[in-house]
């Protein structure tokens, strides 16, 4: 028997609660893992308050991340003791996920863990750290350095924003970072490598097709009529990563930057990522982050606690990152 937390549906309605289960009822998969952390992330919000339409099947066991040892493999790749890693590939949505005692999984979906890592840090990098890393990738591989100007960082208290504002200022790149808590988050991310922090009030405004050149590049985690501004705003040939949607999927843009800049607008996914990129991206997290980074910007919770915190993050009210432990 183990503890999970497990989502039912009852009336179209999510409910959350904590659980003993069997082994025997856990999904196919080639790895058994005896589950060491998980983490909460903005889906998984999501998906535990019922806010979002991100569980594709009831009961389901949530959490898009986790990390723990190897208890059983019919796979080659991995052997009993092995320490690995997960993120993405559905599981928590489709497939039982990390907030659990134990967890099944497909070989190909697991990553071995860094040696670096230790599980609570690779659960503080997470889903989160992993997007910013293919973030910034994708910035670097868009050819902005450093010395082209200042990078703006939107959400940027949030998980996937605070590991960007990290890793840009590790990698000597000067940081703008974008929050809706200035007063509050303001010194937390000039730590973590801020030079400017900017109210989001500020990009809320209606976007003009073109505005005043003021970055060289920017990583968005908001979408909508926020990127819309900051798009306005790239430097000519500058490029902006995308990955989250927290204030809409919609773009209330033109294509003015695009044709009038050579602006590059750069999707960013890191579900189904493949394997080498996605080990690459983690070998190079463990070679940037560093160590103050495991000092701050966490909260460490028990199962218990996540219902709590999944209301919190779905409301802006998380700062960092949430690592839960099993």
């Amino acid at each position: 028997m183990f503890k999970a937390l497990v989502l039912e549906q009852e009336d179209k309605k999510t409910i959350a609660g904590i659980r003993q289960l069997e082994t025997s009822e856990l999904p196919e998969g080639d790895v058994l893992i005896n589950v060491d952390y998980s983490s909460l992330n903005y889906k998984d919000g999501l998906a535990i308050t019922g806010k979002g339409r991100i569980v594709r099947q009831f009961p389901m066991v949530p959490g898009v991340d986790l990390t723990g040892t190897v208890a059983e493999s019919s796979d080659d790749r991995y052997q009993a003791g092995d320490k690995v890693v997960l993120t993405g590939w559905g599981v928590g949505e489709g497939h039982w996920g990390g907030m659990a005692e134990k967890a099944r999984l497909k070989a190909d979906w697991l990553v071995p863990l860094p040696k670096k890592f230790d599980g609570k840090q690779a659960m503080m990098i997470g889903t989160a750290g992993l997007t910013a890393m293919l973030c910034v990738q994708a910035l670097i591989d868009a050819d902005v350095k450093p010395e082209d100007g200042e990078i703006l960082v939107t959400g940027a208290s949030g998980g996937v924003g605070s590991v960007a504002v990290t890793l840009l200022s590790q990698l000597g790149y000067k940081v703008a970072a974008v929050t809706g808590r200035a007063e509050v988050n303001g010194d937390l991310l000039k730590t973590l490598g801020a030079t400017t922090i900017i109210e989001r009030s500020v990009f809320e405004e209606p976007a003009r097709p073109l505005d005043k050149q003021l970055w060289a590049g920017a990583i968005d985690t908001v979408g909508s009529k926020v990127l819309a501004k900051v798009l306005s705003q790239i430097n000519y040939n500058g490029a902006v990563a995308i990955c989250g949607l927290a204030g809409g999927f919609d773009l209330p843009t033109t294509v003015m930057p695009f044709i009038l800049r050579n602006v590059r607008l750069q999707g960013v996914d890191s579900v189904m990522c493949p394997f080498e990129k996605r080990q690459q991206a983690w070998q190079r997290l463990s070679e940037i982050l560093p160590a103050s980074y495991f000092e701050q910007a966490c909260r460490e919770v028990e199962l218990e606690e996540v219902a709590e915190c999944a209301e919190a993050i779905t409301n802006g009210q998380i700062t960092g990152r949430v690592v839960i432990k099993l």
